[in-house]
């Protein structure tokens, strides 16, 4: 389980260490910085699937994204005594920087540093940011003795079983991550694992309800344990669980949401999966072609929260998008259920289903990250700075 997240130089976030538990809740007013908390940790999921410098190229490239103020504040900027201008010279390398750690001595932390490419007329590819630093260890903090992987520019070192460090002579590129490109089950089993658990993390935002929706159409299906981000697959998805997952829980999350109604899906002679909803009073079933936005919304988070097969890390945005705020406590009952089985982080500052996912999480309470923006940076609000977890960058 992760217990620290940490951000640098990403948008607003120009220094954050985040604490995180079992179930999390990321809130805050509106522009304080809580999408790209979320942004953060999928740019973090593409590393282990070798996709993060082409996804901080669609968001514009890195100095898009990098923070666009002071590298650091004056004390007079602070008190409104100075206007906000760069202090010349910078102290440190321009960067990007995502990073995370578990509490446990067994548990493995892994940082990144993403750098600006040197300037090059031989490559029509010398604008794309490249991967400066990677790191591994064991335990809530990088410390000397508990590194187990260390990546310096095109170089790549393991340590062996005895403690010492070992070169590895293949070179790694600079627009990939040593997650991808060393894989060694015998040589390196933390890098493969690590690499592993990154995948398996789930994510889920804003699921698309209009009338050309995928999740309105009749699809092809197989067995769907994990329901797609797209919501194409919900019919299938549905169809798992009730035969391999939990179909009383399936049940009684429609029914708490929509008294006296129940789903099942038609399967076409085609074998196309079709999602019908039976409400009491009508005298057919609804399709999901006929259903509200609100109500395919909700089925769509019945499918992605009773999954099967839960991930270790879900991570939910704004999942109240589009819900009437009578689904809400429904809804937060759901998320709290999800939470028994794996490590939840939802971004959401509906007052409503916060307090619905509270209310059900009774005996486990979520734990809170309130954000809060000053000068244009994005700051921990309602903490405890002895409650924040600390944390140590790999230098470059």
């Amino acid at each position: 389980m992760l217990s620290t997240l940490a951000i640098a130089n990403y948008r607003s976030l120009r220094q954050l260490s985040v604490p995180l538990g079992r179930l999390t809740i990321v809130t805050g007013p509106n522009g304080s910085g809580k999408s790209s908390i979320y942004r953060a940790l999928r740019l973090l999921a593409e590393i282990a699937q070798g996709g993060v410098i082409r996804s901080l190229v669609r968001e514009g490239g890195l100095t898009s994204t990098l923070w666009a103020g002071p590298e650091h504040f004056s004390g007079a900027m602070l008190r409104g005594e100075a206007p906000v201008q760069g202090a010349g010279k910078r102290r440190e390398p321009v960067n990007l920087r995502l990073g995370f750690a578990g509490e446990a001595a067994d548990d493995f932390g892994y940082a990144i540093d993403i750098g600006l490419p040197q300037p090059s007329a031989d490559s029509a590819f010398s604008r794309d940011p490249q991967i400066k630093r990677e790191a591994i260890w064991c335990g809530p903090i990088l410390r000397p003795a508990t590194q187990l992987v260390d990546r310096m520019g095109h170089a790549l070192r393991l340590r062996d079983a005895a403690g010492a460090w070992n070169a590895i002579d293949r070179p790694v590129p600079s627009f990939a991550s040593m997650l991808t490109e060393y894989a060694d089950p015998r040589g390196a089993p933390e890098m493969l694992t690590l690499r592993e658990r990154m995948r398996a993390w789930r994510f889920y935002d804003h699921f698309r309800s209009d009338a050309e929706a995928p999740a309105r159409s009749p699809q092809l299906g197989t067995y769907t344990p994990v329901m797609a981000n797209d919501g194409a697959d919900v019919a299938a998805a549905l169809q798992t669980i009730r035969e391999i997952g939990d179909a009383q829980a399936l049940d009684r999350a429609v029914d708490d949401a929509f008294p006296g109604a129940r789903i099942d899906v038609a399967v076409g002679d085609d074998h196309r999966f079709e999602l019908r909803m039976h409400q009491h009073g009508l005298l057919r079933p609804l399709t999901a072609a006929e259903l509200s936005d609100g109500t395919l919304r909700y089925l769509l988070w019945i499918a992605a929260l009773l999954t099967p097969r839960p991930p270790g890390l879900l991570v939910l945005n704004e999942p109240e998008t589009s819900l009437h705020p009578d689904l809400l406590p429904a809804l937060g009952r759901l998320i709290a259920r999800a939470a028994r089985a794996s490590q939840v982080i939802v971004v959401s500052h509906a007052v409503r289903l916060i307090a619905a996912i509270e209310s059900a999480s009774a005996e486990a309470p979520p734990g809170y990250v309130t954000l809060e923006k000053r000068l244009g940076e994005t700051h921990l609000a309602e903490i405890d700075a002895r409650d924040v977890p600390p944390w140590h960058w790999p230098a470059r």
